[in-house]
């Protein structure tokens, strides 16, 4: 097996092999979510004509379950490795910082995949579901998992501790995630954080996952989906940058 397909490998397994924790965890919050506040709001809130309350929360769980997985996956990897001093058997392979890079977002990428799947199919039980157009939701789900993964290897290169990885998901990724219209239409809000929203680039992956479901959506879907792709080539570029210095890598 070359390098890449090696570290691909055993990233895949460090998640896979605890599963109940790693998928099982996500899928049962999502769930629990789901049966809270469709039941304290279903009867009073409709954002799109025809569509349940709960069956608009689905598709807004979906994601940011595979959002927050995704960043987990690589952040908690990465920093683990570099605590634990296993990080330098990696180093000292033939292995390049772009496949080092790529090994660990599409691993990340997967796991979010996997519980956005979970997710959905716990929560079918629940709601009827349609697809008005399943391309534009499978684009979301891989470049909103694959912003999140390389935002969570930002996260593992600049930390030091445990603690740090913490404070950048309590702090940054789950208010972000939290504000993004996972259970609202930001519709529903007054004009200054409907613009404040606007600045929020998960909110347009939410939106453009959910345009998947229903057809439609707050922003135009390629609005969204170029909003995502310009974020996802920045971060790269920056994470790219860092491994390819060895910044607080190599040190």
């Amino acid at each position: 097996m070359t390098g890449f397909n090696t570290l691909l490998y055993k990233e895949l397994l460090r998640f896979w092999k605890v599963a109940f924790q790693t998928v099982g965890g996500p899928v049962l919050s999502a769930l629990l979510y789901l049966i809270i506040f469709a039941q304290a709001l279903g009867a009073h809130v409709r954002v799109f004509e025809g569509v349940p309350y709960s069956a608009f929360l689905v598709p807004g769980l979906v994601m940011m379950s595979m959002l927050q997985n995704a960043f987990a996956n690589s952040a908690s990897s990465l920093i683990q490795s570099k605590i634990t001093g296993n990080l330098v058997f990696v180093l000292v392979t033939p292995i390049s910082y772009v496949e080092f890079f790529g090994a660990y977002v599409l691993a990340s990428v997967a796991r979010g995949l996997v519980v956005g799947a979970g997710v959905l199919a716990v929560t079918a039980w629940f709601v009827e579901l349609r697809f008005a157009a399943p391309l534009w939701a499978l684009a979301f789900a891989l470049l909103g998992s694959a912003l999140l993964a390389v935002l969570g290897l930002l996260a593992g290169i600049w930390a030091e501790k445990f603690e740090q990885i913490a404070a950048f998901q309590n702090f940054l990724v789950l208010p972000l995630t939290m504000l993004s219209g996972v259970f609202y239409s930001i519709h529903s809000l007054t004009p200054l954080w409907q613009q404040i929203s606007h600045l929020n680039p998960f909110f347009y992956m939410i939106d453009g996952f959910r345009y998947g479901f229903f057809g439609a959506s707050d922003v135009a879907p390629a609005a969204s989906f170029a909003v995502v792709a310009v974020s996802l080539a920045l971060l790269s570029a920056l994470a790219l940058r860092l491994l390819n210095t060895g910044y607080k890598i190599r040190t």
